[in-house]
């Protein structure tokens, strides 16, 4: 049975890995026996040191993802470490605050090319190399507002509804091929995009109180799901948006 989330000799590729929720699936995807590609704005050294540790294989690749130009050339790296492609983790995104009043069309954009434009195109360039060889598993990073509407965060509200969107139309499109198309949902988590609700006198502990489990989650917390998704343990599961929040969603 632990044969089926074995990663060994997979290459997974994950966006947004040098910190945070990226970073984290990434080490668990390691773990299970995948070598990394990192895609990010930023260097991954600290993720790069961790996942050697573990004995795996480890590129990090300057991207700014916040425009699809580098695209081809991250799946060209990717696929050129090892030859291969198997797992694509769609982590990257950003969030900016706002009163919906107050929202700039230079924000509005930002968000959805970051977080949802970059995504299909990496996705989609991904699955015509995993079109040619056997298929592949692609992981999308939703959000608990892929389900709910949130609070002064109205372009990322509608970049990760559109995220469980994609996913499904995806998934429709490509499991004929071999390739699984699915997402994790992650509640409210201890990461950068978080750290103004930690500090808030009145939303953290607001947020902390309907949270079931009595704690903001950690990137480790998302192992599980993260291999899951990406192993042969989920060869029948497509089009799933997977919550992992500590039960928020059902209180």
């Amino acid at each position: 049975m632990l044969d089926l989330f074995n990663l060994a000799g997979r290459t997974a590729l994950v966006t947004g890995a040098n910190t945070g929720l990226g970073q984290g699936i990434a080490l668990a995807l390691a773990a299970a026996g995948a070598d990394v590609v990192a895609a990010g704005r930023s260097p991954a050294d600290d993720t790069a040191t961790q996942v050697r540790a573990l004995g795996r294989r480890f590129l990090d690749v300057r991207a700014d993802l916040s425009s699809t130009a580098p695209v081809r050339d991250v799946v060209a790296a990717a696929v050129g470490l090892n030859g291969r492609l198997d797992i694509v983790v769609n982590n990257a995104g950003i969030i900016r605050r706002a009163d919906s009043l107050d929202v700039d069309e230079a924000d509005w954009d930002a968000v959805i090319d970051t977080n949802l434009k970059s995504v299909f195109f990496l996705s989609q360039a991904a699955a015509r190399h995993m079109a040619r060889h056997g298929g592949g598993k692609i992981v999308n990073i939703a959000s608990l507002l892929s389900f709910q509407g949130g609070v002064r965060v109205p372009a990322y509200a509608a970049s990760k509804s559109a995220i469980a969107g994609i996913t499904r139309a995806l998934a429709n499109e490509w499991a004929a091929q071999g390739i699984n198309v699915n997402a994790i949902a992650p509640g409210y988590f201890d990461t950068n995009n978080t750290a103004a609700l930690r500090v808030d006198p009145v939303r953290e502990p607001a947020i902390l109180a309907r949270i079931p489990a009595g704690r903001w989650g950690q990137p480790a917390d998302l192992a599980g799901a993260a291999v899951f998704l990406a192993s042969r343990a989920s060869d029948y599961v497509h089009g799933v948006v997977l919550p992992v929040d500590g039960g928020w969603l059902a209180r």
